[in-house]
């Protein structure tokens, strides 16, 4: 993969990303909450794009990786518009958005926007609506009242932070309750034993799509991550096998 590059917002944010030249549709990487992309799948990715000859970006929201700014000032709108930026500054044709876990909300919202430059969609534990069914009556209010909710992180020693800031702005774009308008080609894939996102909530989302086009793959050792040899084979399978008829 190509060295870290720089774009630059309109309001002097630099948004980190790498970028691989080759043929379309292209490849985009949507990494989860608080993750970056140094991650596995996103590096099998990008190997992957490479061998192929296909066009592929990974990138770090603001507050994350290798980009500027603060973590805490974060929120779905603010990276949407980030990853509307770039793929408009680097990206001719269309786009694969590959979203995993919060990137797979992201990616939805951002599907909404693309239009007619949208290939296909491929979530990867996708977390729509999270900001509702992740938490209880009481962590909501604290969020509401403009408080930080602390919890266990079972990726790292430091507990795992939701900022009001960022719930108040997810709230305003749940999209489980409405129909999604999107009528690519989509890929769902989840694992059974996902302890952070249901896998049920993928069902939820395949119904909400407006997309006919839609498969859900359910990996019945699978954690949220879903990192392991054979689970990151099987999203490359997917990947390629949407690549292939739609160029």
């Amino acid at each position: 993969m190509s060295d870290i590059s720089y774009h630059t917002m309109p309001d002097g944010q630099r948004i980190a990303y790498r970028l691989h030249r080759g043929e379309g549709p292209a490849l985009v990487f949507l990494p989860g909450y608080m993750s970056d992309m140094e991650g596995s799948k996103a590096g099998a990715l990008a190997e992957w794009a490479a061998r192929a000859g296909r066009t592929c970006l990974l990138l770090d929201y603001s507050g994350c990786g290798s980009s500027a700014g603060e973590f805490a000032d974060g929120t779905l709108s603010r990276w949407r518009e980030e990853v509307l930026s770039l793929i408009d500054a680097t990206i001719d044709g269309r786009v694969i958005l590959i979203g995993s876990s919060m990137g797979g909300w992201l990616m939805l919202l951002i599907a909404e926007r693309l239009g007619q430059r949208l290939a296909a969609l491929v979530g990867i534990a996708a977390a729509p609506d999270f900001s509702d069914w992740g938490f209880d009556a009481a962590q909501k209010a604290q969020l509401a009242d403009g408080e930080t909710v602390f919890e266990d992180n079972p990726y790292g020693p430091e507990p795992t932070p939701t900022y009001a800031k960022f719930w108040q702005d997810a709230e305003t774009h749940r999209l489980l309750e409405r129909t999604i308008a999107a009528d690519c080609p989509v890929r769902l894939l989840h694992g059974q034993r996902d302890a952070d996102v249901p896998w049920q909530t993928s069902l939820r989302l395949a119904e909400a799509l407006r997309s006919d086009d839609i498969q859900v793959s359910l990996v019945k050792s699978g954690d949220h991550r879903l990192s392991g040899d054979a689970e990151i084979a099987l999203l490359l399978r997917i990947v390629g096998a949407l690549s292939d008829p739609i160029d």
